[in-house]
């Protein structure tokens, strides 16, 4: 009904037009206040931004430091030997597992089968790997929460970060690590009870031997939140286990290895926690980490007080499952002396403590922590570097992506060219120089001496030399590219340890084992003492080194594959001295 009140009457309001029932009512033209509506569609766009924004930050971060480590290459050469059907090897004809990350590999062959260049797949394929673990540890902080409205904290840790930035190409396993981290236990939070849920957690050995601490935390998180009976806790073991335990068999049969043989190398079993401990520190002082540190436990003990009470233990798992394995990562790689790559090795674990943080509930005391932690980054991001950019420090840690910029004068070193290393460049083309000639070849070392003919049975052309990614791109795949660490060399990685040298680099098997093993029979190469090359030549004839031999090198019949396997532990645990002399006498009595 049509009012007949006139505009000069205020005192009657206007009638508003008729609303569905199933509408909000419409907001006054005077007010600027949101309807439930809009607040809930704007609610939706925070928690979007929250765990997406990160992982498009790392993704553009990690694309504008875009690099390959040599390590990465490593890998490349397995890759290719495959599709060459020469089987997972780095050198033809010699079975050697010299990719850390099995899962990785695999990978990178798959892509490479699809027609992907590897090279390309390893540095966009961790990016994206890198990015989407951000995405999917964001979605599982949310879930811990209850979706409630949150704000990011520990992955504004990561960002502020560059060794994140650096790692999240490198061409290494570090992106999927991440990927498998974050979806491992995004996988815990949302399905306890499935048994997809165990297999995607038994996956830890696979992406790295050392993961494996992740995969028997989880799976004890996973039991404790579902209390299973003991066949789904045996239905449960056999799912999480099933592929690792295959891909054991299948390496210690082929390989005549429990693992892979750079942990053999680095004698991953073994202790040096004064190098671990500086490991730690040059990866943590740089960046002030305890400044984040104090934020991230303000924010995250009210968090936690908060899920004590009723349902303690299914609350809490969840929170306290990812610290604790990531405390046992830190712990590891302390343990083992660190890595030469600056901070590389402690990422994981760093990842792994700031999940139940990685985003926080919106309150007084998150925001708080929040805005600082973000300062922080931003300090950290801009200004905060280690002393040692672009070089090796003191302690034998490497600004790793810092030098190959320097040794390839790029600033985005994909495709190694080595025009500012003159040294890997000059070894380079000795290696081509010698490969064209037709003739048989024997290099070691960076200066390419050449003793010729090679041994029966040896490729035409055997190069040795520290820096194995790069070996590894210039040799041809039907010759061999050795290093003297023991990367993929089964000779060096058991050798005893020389000690003074860098983590992982401690190895260095003499000129005359390579003269001995490859070269021709009573010949002594100018470069290799006569008497020591003699003394090796007749240590490799004996024992426990002459079945190392025969096992990565013998026809793969079904006998040796046996024999392989059953002897898999002795041979993983067997070293000699490098000293020919003392190693014969050992050896042969």
């Amino acid at each position: 009904m049509t009012s007949t009140h006139s505009p000069a009457h205020p005192s009657h309001p206007k009638p508003r037009p008729p609303s569905s029932p199933s509408s909000p009512p419409a907001p006054s033209s005077g007010s600027l206040r949101p309807g439930p509506g809009q607040r809930a569609v704007w609610a939706d766009r925070a928690r979007v931004a929250v765990w997406l924004g990160p992982a498009l930050v790392v993704a553009y971060a990690g694309f504008q430091r875009r690099w390959m480590s040599d390590d990465a290459y490593i890998y490349v050469r397995t890759v290719r030997q495959v599709l060459a059907g020469n089987g997972p090897v780095f050198n033809a004809g010699e079975r050697v597992e010299s990719s850390t990350g099995t899962l990785w590999q695999w990978l990178l062959v798959a892509a490479g089968a699809a027609g992907v260049d590897p090279v390309s797949a390893a540095v966009l394929g961790g990016l994206l790997l890198t990015a989407v673990g951000f995405a999917l540890a964001g979605l599982g902080a949310l879930r811990t929460y209850g979706g409630r409205m949150a704000v990011p904290l520990g992955s504004l840790v990561l960002l502020g970060l560059p060794p994140v930035w650096d790692f999240a190409t490198s061409g290494l396993e570090t992106g999927l690590a991440t990927c498998w981290i974050a979806g491992a236990w995004l996988a815990l939070i949302t399905r306890p009870s499935s048994l997809l849920t165990s297999a995607v957690i038994g996956l830890g050995p696979l992406v790295r031997p050392d993961l494996g601490l992740v995969s028997v935390v989880f799976l004890g998180a996973q039991w404790l939140l579902g209390r299973p009976s003991w066949r789904g806790t045996l239905a449960g073991a056999g799912a999480a286990g099933a592929l690792p335990a295959a891909y054991e068999v299948f390496r210690a049969g082929y390989y005549g290895h429990l693992v892979p043989l750079p942990a053999v190398t680095k004698e991953a079993s073994q202790s040096l926690w004064g190098r671990g401990l500086g490991y730690l520190g040059d990866f943590a002082h740089p960046y002030l980490l305890w400044v984040p540190a104090l934020f991230v436990v303000a924010a995250a003990v009210p968090a936690v007080r908060g899920r004590l009470g009723e349902n303690a233990v299914a609350r809490l798992v969840p929170v306290l499952a990812p610290i604790v394995a990531g405390a046992l990562c830190w712990l590891y790689v302390i343990k083992v002396g660190g890595d030469f790559m600056h901070g590389r090795m402690l990422l994981p674990g760093l990842l792994l403590m700031l999940l139940p943080v990685f985003v926080v509930p919106l309150t007084r005391v998150g925001a708080l922590a929040a805005v600082g932690v973000g300062l922080w980054a931003v300090v950290c991001a801009g200004w905060l570097r280690i002393p040692y950019g672009g070089q090796i420090g003191p302690a034998g840690i490497a600004d790793e992506r810092g030098v190959y910029v320097r040794h390839n004068a790029d600033p985005h070193p994909v495709r190694h060219t080595f025009v500012g290393a003159p040294h890997h460049l000059e070894y380079a083309r000795k290696v081509w120089a010698a490969r064209y000639s037709g003739a048989p070849a024997l290099l070691f070392g960076k200066e390419g001496r050449v003793a010729a003919p090679v041994g029966p049975g040896a490729p035409s052309m055997t190069a040795s030399y520290v820096v194995l990614g790069l070996n590894g791109s210039v040799v041809p795949l039907d010759g061999a590219a050795l290093d003297p660490i023991g990367l993929a060399y089964p000779l060096a990685a058991h050798s005893e340890r020389v000690g003074g040298g860098r983590v992982g680099h401690d190895k260095r098997l003499p000129a005359a084992w390579l003269a001995a093993d490859r070269g021709a029979p009573g010949a002594a190469p100018g470069w290799a003492d006569p008497a020591q090359a003699a003394a090796a030549r007749r240590a490799l004839r004996c024992g426990a080194l002459a079945e190392l031999n025969s096992a990565t090198r013998g026809a793969l019949t079904p006998g040796r594959f046996l024999r392989n396997a059953a002897g898999a532990w002795g041979r993983t645990a067997f070293r000699f001295p490098n000293d020919p002399v003392r190693a014969e006498r050992e050896l042969c009595g």
